[in-house]
Parts: C-alpha cells; sequence; structure tokens
C-alpha cells in the first residue's frame, strides 16, 4: 500500500477526521466528541482507539467524583500535523458544496483572520497548482 494509501486507510473511515477536529477544538472527552461529531458510542471508540494505536492521538485518565476511571484525549504532533488537511476540507466544501454549512471555521486567534491551507514550496513561495505541479 502507499503512503496516501495507508493514511487514508487510518483517517479515511467516517468519523475519524471529525473526531481529530474536534478533539483539535478542544474537545477532550468521550462523551463530547460522542456529541459533537453524532458518532455512535462503538464506532467512535474504535476511531480512538486506532488512532491513538497509530500516534496520532494520546490519552490522559481523569476521574469525576463518584465515577470510573475515564480517558482524555489530545493530539499529538502528527495529529497536529493533520490540522492543515482539515483546514483545506473545510475550503473545499465551502467552494464545491451547495448549500453546506460550515462546521468549524479555523480563524487565528491573534488576529481572528480565516485560517486556510495553501500549497506552500521549501523554496517559501506559494505554488498554483493549475500550473506549477508536477509529480516525480
Amino acid at each position: 500500500m502507499t503512503d496516501l494509501g495507508s493514511a487514508l486507510y487510518l483517517v479515511g473511515e467516517r468519523w475519524a477526521l471529525l473526531a481529530v477536529r474536534e478533539i483539535g477544538l478542544g474537545r477532550r472527552r468521550f462523551d463530547e466528541l460522542q456529541a459533537a461529531t453524532g458518532a455512535s458510542r462503538a464506532v467512535l471508540a474504535d476511531r480512538l482507539r486506532r488512532l491513538t494505536a497509530a500516534g496520532v492521538l494520546t490519552t490522559r485518565s481523569y476521574r469525576m467524583p463518584g465515577a470510573r476511571l475515564r480517558a482524555e484525549y489530545a493530539l499529538t504532533d502528527a495529529g497536529v500535523d493533520l490540522l492543515p488537511l482539515l483546514a483545506a476540507f473545510s475550503d473545499w466544501a465551502d467552494q464545491h458544496l451547495p448549500g453546506g454549512e460550515r462546521d468549524a471555521d479555523y480563524r487565528h486567534r491573534a488576529c481572528g483572520g480565516h485560517v486556510s491551507a495553501r500549497l506552500l514550496c521549501e523554496c517559501g513561495s506559494e505554488v498554483d497548482p493549475h500550473h506549477q505541479l508536477v509529480a516525480q
């Protein structure tokens, strides 16, 4: 399987990227994630297990008074590296899916500006994908 195929196998399943998005937006606990995504408990638990095993998420234990020990989730560096992909997906949906409503508008905390994904060459130049992109 190619690198892209392996990545899609992990994050391309329904609910996986939505869980990453919600954790990136500050929802850390299972019940919060389930309410925000609408995923069934079993499916969400499976996606969180897979993302944790792959190193996209990490867990930390917590206990509410009188309750059993539970886990809350946080993004690892690998999970944070998925955030530009989520910004790109949101921009793509805005441009190409009619009548869609943006679930999350990524904003720069310092100035409030919209954050979007761009193709950037290692030389620092922005790349126009219609005219300047080649595969090797």
